[in-house]
C-alpha cells in the first residue's frame, strides 16, 4: 500500500536560536498557528520528543537501515501530543505535554507532522536543566528556542500505514483498563530487569507488591509485554517520571497475547508506549476496528459526528450522543469511521478520546480493508443465509458456517479464522454474517 495522506505547509520547520518552529497544516484556518511558548520542564520535554522520534525511526522487527518517518504533533485547546509509529508499525508511541507542561497559549487546534532530523536530534539532547525550550507551532516556523543554530525540516507525506494504525490502536485502547501503577524507582528496577537486543518473547507481568513479577503465561490480571526490549525508548524519560502506569484490556488463564500500553508521568508530561501483541505484528494489520465500521449507517454517522467535534482535550462520547442523538454504540462506530482517517485517538490516562485536525475522507475505510469490502460483496451477491444459530456463506464455490460464541464474537470455519482464531480482527465471512443479522434486526423493527 503506497498511498500517502498529503498536507500542506506554507514554509519549512526549523530549529533556531533558541525556538523550535513547527509547520502546521490543518485547523480552524488554512494553515494556522496553534501554539507558542515554553516547555516548563525543558530536559524532560526534549527527552520525551527524542523519545517519540526515535521510535519513528526504529524497525523492532527484522531492524535493519533506520525508517525517516516524522512525529504527528497536535495541538488541542490546552496541551500538545507527539504521535509516532515505529517503522514496523508495532510500537505506537506517544508524548502528551499537558498543562503543567505549556507555559503559553493554545490559540488554534491543528494537526501536522515534524521532521525530527539529525541536527534537531543533536540539538535537543544538549538541553540542559537551565536551558530554555520554546515552541511555537504555525504557518512560518516552528520556532524552538535552545541554543544551537537553525535546522530546516522536511516536509513529509503521512504514510497510509500510520493511518491504519492510529484507526487501529484507538479501538484496541479503548478496552484497556489500570493494571499496575509503579514508583519510579521500582519502575527503573524493572526496565532494568527486561531482556535487551532483538527480543521476540511474549511475556507476562503481573503486580507484586509495588513492582512486577515476570511470568511465561497468562494469568487473571496480568498484562502482556510482547517483545519487552520494545520498552528501551522509555528509558531516557525514567529520571524526570513519577510513576509508571500500566494498561491492558481483560485477560484470563490461557488467553492469546494482546497489546498493552506503558506510560511514564512527570506531572508535566505524559510519554507511552503503546505494544502490538507479538513484536511481528503492526498495528496496521490488526482488524480490530472492522466491526465497528459493518454497520450501514457508519458513514452518514461519521460525517454528523465529525460535524460536532470541538477542540477539547478529549471527546465526551455521551455529550456527542445527545448532541447527534444517536446512542453511543453508533457514536462509537462513527469515531472509528474518522479513525480511519486518523481523525480519533484514545488516551489511556483520561479514558477518553481526543482528535485529530486530518482530512476526512469516507472512502478510506473501504479502500484501507479489503475484508469490509469483500463482506459487503458477499451481502449484494446474496452469498449469506441464516440457518438456525448458524449462518452460511457460500464463497468461491465453498461453503462457511459462521457462529456466535457465548462472548458475542464469531467463529467461522474458513482458513482465516482457523490460523488467527479471532485474533487479527473478523475474516469477511463473519463480518458478512454480522451485518446480515444486523440488517435483518432492522427490518424487523
Amino acid at each position: 500500500m503506497n498511498a500517502v495522506q498529503t498536507y500542506r505547509y506554507l514554509a519549512s520547520s526549523t530549529l533556531g536560536a533558541g525556538a523550535l518552529a513547527l509547520q502546521t497544516s490543518g485547523g480552524p484556518a488554512p494553515n494556522p498557528r496553534f501554539f507558542t511558548g515554553f516547555l516548563t520542564t525543558p530536559q524532560a520535554a526534549a527527552a520525551g520528543l527524542l523519545a517519540v522520534a526515535e521510535v519513528a525511526r526504529t524497525r523492532y522487527h527484522r531492524p535493519v537501515s533506520p525508517a525517516s518517518l516524522d512525529p504527528v504533533v497536535t495541538g488541542s485547546r490546552d496541551r500538545l501530543r507527539f504521535e509516532s509509529f515505529s517503522g514496523c508499525c508495532g510500537v505506537y508511541a506517544r508524548l502528551d505535554a499537558l498543562p503543567a507542561g505549556l507555559d503559553g497559549d493554545v490559540v488554534e487546534h491543528g494537526t501536522t507532522n515534524v521532521d525530527v532530523n539529525t541536527p534537531l536530534r543533536e540539538a535537543l539532547s544538549r538541553v540542559g536543566g537551565l536551558d530554555p525550550l520554546h515552541l511555537s507551532v504555525g504557518p512560518d516556523d516552528l520556532t524552538v528556542s535552545t541554543m544551537d543554530g537553525e535546522v530546516v525540516e522536511k516536509k513529509v507525506p503521512l504514510p497510509a500505514r500510520w493511518l491504519r494504525g492510529f484507526a487501529e490502536v484507538q479501538v484496541l485502547a479503548a478496552r484497556f483498563e489500570p493494571r499496575a501503577e509503579l514508583p519510579a524507582a521500582e519502575a527503573a528496577a524493572f526496565l532494568r530487569r527486561l531482556p535487551s537486543g532483538n527480543d521476540r518473547s511474549v511475556l507476562w507481568v503481573v503486580p507484586a507488591g509495588r513492582t512486577l513479577r515476570l511470568t511465561s503465561r497468562p494469568v487473571p490480571g496480568a498484562v502482556c509485554l510482547a517483545g519487552p526490549s520494545r520498552l528501551v525508548a522509555l528509558r531516557p524519560m525514567l529520571r524526570f517520571a513519577k510513576t509508571l502506569r500500566v494498561y491492558g484490556p481483560t485477560v484470563a488463564a490461557g488467553a492469546a497475547p494482546v497489546p498493552s500500553v506503558w506510560e511514564l508521568d512527570t506531572g508535566a508530561l505524559r510519554l507511552s508506549l503503546t505494544l502490538s501483541p507479538e513484536p511481528y505484528r503492526g498495528f496496521s494489520g490488526e482488524g480490530a476496528a472492522l466491526t465497528a465500521l459493518a454497520g450501514d449507517d457508519v458513514v452518514d454517522d461519521a460525517d454528523l459526528v465529525s460535524a460536532l467535534l470541538s477542540w477539547d482535550p478529549t471527546i465526551d462520547v455521551d455529550r456527542l450522543a445527545a448532541q447527534a442523538g444517536l446512542d453511543t454504540g453508533r457514536v462509537r462506530g462513527a469515531l472509528a469511521q474518522l479513525g480511519t482517517a486518523g481523525r480519533v485517538g484514545y488516551d489511556v490516562a483520561e479514558a477518553a478520546y481526543f482528535h485529530r485536525v486530518m482530512p476526512y475522507e469516507a472512502g478510506r475505510a473501504e479502500r484501507d480493508n479489503p475484508r469490509l469490502v469483500g463482506a459487503r460483496a458477499l451481502l449484494d451477491a446474496g452469498a449469506v443465509q441464516r440457518d438456525g444459530t448458524a449462518v452460511t456463506v457460500r464463497s468461491d464455490d465453498q461453503v462457511y458456517r459462521v457462529r456466535e460464541l457465548p462472548d458475542g464474537s464469531l467463529t467461522c470455519t474458513c482458513h482465516w479464522w482457523a490460523k488467527h482464531r479471532g485474533q487479527r480482527g473478523p475474516c469477511r465471512h463473519a463480518l458478512a454474517a454480522r451485518m446480515s443479522v444486523r440488517n435483518q434486526v432492522e427490518e424487523r423493527a
